[in-house]
C-alpha cells in the first residue's frame, strides 16, 4: 500500500532529460516506485494531461524571518516551489544576535509585519535560530546560510575599516560554529555596507570554513554595473574565492545593471565558463525580469557615505558641503535605472501611502527636485524601492546559460496577514511561473525539460542536497504536479500580492501541501542541515 500514487503524468524528472508517461509512488517521505503502479494508494492523484517534476527549489530568497511570523508560504507554494534558501546578500539578519546586531533583526521585523508577540528572539546564536525555525514549523523545506554583514556587524559594527586579527578570529568562529549547526552556505553581500568595506582575503578566510566543510559560497559581488570597482572586478573576485578556497561559488542574481554595461551578459557568461574551464566550481542564479530591488540609500549614494551606518549617513545628508557631493553621486546612479520615472517605491513605514508611486510622482506632487525628495524620504526612514535597471536581451541571455539556476530574491509571502504589507518586487509571487510562461512559452529561451532542470537539479546540485531535486526512487517526495500551459504569473508591480496559478498540487516531504490549487495548511516542510537533507 502506497500513501500516495501519482497517476498516468508526463514525469520530467528534473536532470532535462526527455519527460516519460508513469506512474509514481509514495510511502512516507519518499518516493519508492516509478513505473505503472497497480497496487493501492491511501491517496490517488490524477494526473493525466499534466507534468510531474521534482518540487523548486529557490537557491536565492530573504524569507529568514517569514516562517517565524507566518509559516505557510503561500507565494511560494503555488509556484510549485518546495525548498527555499535564506540568508542570502550576506544578510541573516536573524543570527548571530546581540547589542550591534539587535537593530537589524528588529528592523526586519518592522518592514515585515512582526511584532514581539510573533517574532521575539528566544535565541541569539545561529544554532538557536535554526531551532526556532523548527520549533514554528513551515510549509516548505528551508535551507540557511550565515551571513557576512551580519557577522561582520556584530564583531566590528558598521565601520569601513579591515578587522583585527582578534576580530577576525571572532568571525571565523561565529561562521564555523553556525556552519556545524546546520547552515548549508556562507553568503556575502560585498554591495551594502559593511561587507562592501571588506578586503578579498577577509572573505577568503571567512569561506574556508564553509569550503572544508562542502558548503556553498553565495556572494551578491561588489557591483553589477559600472559603479566601481565595476561588473567585470567584482566577477573575477568571486571566482577569484572559489580558487582560493576551493569551494562552490555561487554568483547570486546574475545581472547586468544599468544602460552602461547592458549588452555584456554573454562575457558574463563566458567568464564564468573560463572559470570553469580552469577547475573553479562557479555557477549563477537570476530572477526573470528587468527590474530589481534594494534599499534606496545602497542605490543611489556611494559606499564611503555609508561608512558609521546610518546615524552617520544622516549627518552626511545634512551637511551642506558633503550633500553637495551626495547629489552628484546620486544624479549619476540613477542613470543605471532610468531615473526617478524607474524607481518605484516598494515599502516605506513613514508613510505607507507613498509605496507603489515612483520618485518621480512623488517628488512632483511635493513640487521638489526628485533627489531632494529622495534625501528628505531617508531622513525620515530607510525606503525599499524597485528599480528598472536591465533589459530584456541580457535577461534572456542569462536564462539560457546551462549553469544559471532559476532564483526569486523574494521571500515567501502571504496576500493577507502580517506578510501582505507592501508593495514588494512581484518576484516573490511570480518567479517560477514566470520563467516558465515567458521564458518557455512564449520567448522559446529555453525548453520546459531544461527549465525544471534549472529549478530542481541543478539548485540540488549547488546545495550538495544528495535526496532532493530530481524524482526518482530514494528521493525525498518533493513534487509538483502542474499544466505548463496553465502556468501564469499575476503579481504585478502595481499590484504584487497576488499568486501564480497553474500548479494543481504539491508534496513535500510525501504530505500534499497544494492540492487543487489550493494550499492544505499543512506544514511539513522541514529545515534542512546536512548534505543528506
Amino acid at each position: 500500500m502506497f500513501d500516495v500514487v501519482i497517476k498516468n503524468g508526463l514525469v520530467l524528472d528534473g536532470t532535462g532529460s526527455p519527460g516519460y508517461r508513469a506512474d509514481i509512488g509514495v510511502r512516507g517521505d519518499r518516493i519508492v516506485a516509478i513505473g505503472e503502479i497497480d497496487g493501492e494508494g491511501k491517496k490517488i492523484i490524477e494526473a493525466a494531461g499534466s507534468v510531474v517534476t521534482p518540487g523548486f527549489i529557490d537557491l536565492h530568497a530573504h524569507s529568514d524571518l517569514s516562517f517565524l511570523i507566518d509559516p505557510h508560504a503561500d507565494s511560494k507554494l503555488r509556484q510549485g516551489v518546495t525548498l527555499e534558501m535564506v540568508g542570502n546578500c550576506g544578510m541573516s539578519y536573524c543570527a548571530p544576535l546581540n547589542d550591534r546586531t539587535m537593530d537589524i533583526y528588529e528592523g526586519w521585523l518592522s518592514r515585515m509585519g512582526g511584532d514581539g508577540s510573533n517574532g521575539e528572539p528566544g535565541w541569539t546564536e545561529f544554532g538557536g535560530f535554526l531551532d526556532a525555525l523548527s520549533d514554528a514549523g513551515s510549509a516548505i523545506n528551508v535551507a540557511t546560510q550565515i551571513g557576512h554583514n551580519q557577522v561582520r556587524s556584530a564583531v566590528i559594527g558598521a565601520d569601513a575599516r579591515a578587522p583585527s586579527y582578534e576580530e577576525l578570529e571572532a568571525m571565523r568562529r561565529i561562521v564555523a560554529e553556525a556552519l556545524d549547526a546546520g547552515a548549508m552556505g556562507f553568503s556575502t553581500g560585498l554591495y551594502f555596507p559593511p561587507g562592501y568595506y571588506s578586503l578579498t582575503d577577509e572573505i577568503i578566510a571567512l569561506n574556508q570554513e564553509a569550503a572544508d566543510r562542502n558548503r556553498l559560497y553565495s556572494s551578491h559581488t561588489r557591483s553589477e554595473s559600472d559603479e566601481p570597482p565595476g561588473l567585470f572586478v567584482a566577477l573575477n573576485e568571486a571566482i577569484e574565492i572559489g580558487r582560493r578556497t576551493g569551494g562552490r561559488v555561487e554568483v547570486s542574481h546574475v545581472k547586468a545593471h544599468g544602460p552602461r554595461v547592458w549588452d555584456r551578459s554573454a562575457q558574463i557568461l563566458e567568464t564564468m565558463r573560463d572559470a570553469r574551464r580552469d577547475g573553479v566550481d562557479v555557477a549563477g542564479d537570476q530572477y526573470p525580469y528587468t527590474a530589481c530591488g534594494t534599499p534606496l540609500s545602497g542605490a543611489i549614494f556611494n559606499r564611503w557615505a555609508h561608512n558609521g551606518g546610518r546615524p552617520a549617513l544622516l549627518e552626511r545628508i545634512g551637511d551642506a558641503d558633503l550633500r553637495q557631493r551626495l547629489r552628484a553621486e546620486a544624479e549619476y546612479a540613477m542613470v543605471r535605472f532610468q531615473g526617478p520615472t524607474g524607481c518605484v517605491i516598494s515599502g516605506y513605514d513613514p508613510d505607507h501611502s507613498l509605496e507603489g508611486q515612483t520618485l518621480a510622482e512623488v517628488s512632483e506632487a511635493r513640487n521638489a527636485d526628485p533627489i531632494d525628495t529622495a534625501f528628505e524620504l531617508l531622513q525620515d526612514g530607510e525606503v525599499s524601492v524597485v528599480l528598472t535597471s536591465m533589459c530584456d536581451s541580457d535577461v534572456d541571455t542569462i536564462a539560457a546559460g546551462e549553469f544559471i539556476s532559476v532564483a526569486s530574491d523574494g521571500m515567501s509571502l502571504r496576500s493577507e496577514g502580517p506578510l501582505s504589507a507592501g508593495k514588494p518586487h512581484p518576484r516573490s509571487y511570480g518567479t517560477n511561473a514566470r520563467f516558465i510562461e515567458r521564458m518557455v512559452l512564449e520567448r522559446n529561451v529555453v525548453g520546459l525539460e531544461e527549465a525544471i532542470r534549472k529549478m530542481t537539479t541543478l539548485p540540488a546540485q549547488r546545495l550538495g542536497l544528495e535526496n532532493r531535486g530530481r524524482i526518482a526512487p530514494g528521493q525525498y517526495a518533493d513534487i509538483a504536479v502542474f499544466d505548463p500551459a496553465a502556468m501564469k504569473e499575476h503579481a504585478t508591480f502595481a499590484d504584487p500580492h497576488q499568486y501564480s496559478t497553474g500548479v494543481s498540487t504539491v508534496l513535500i516531504n510525501g504530505k500534499i501541501a497544494l492540492e487543487g490549487g489550493v494550499p492544505t495548511g499543512t506544514t511539513g516542510g522541514r529545515v534542512i542541515r546536512d548534505n543528506a537533507g
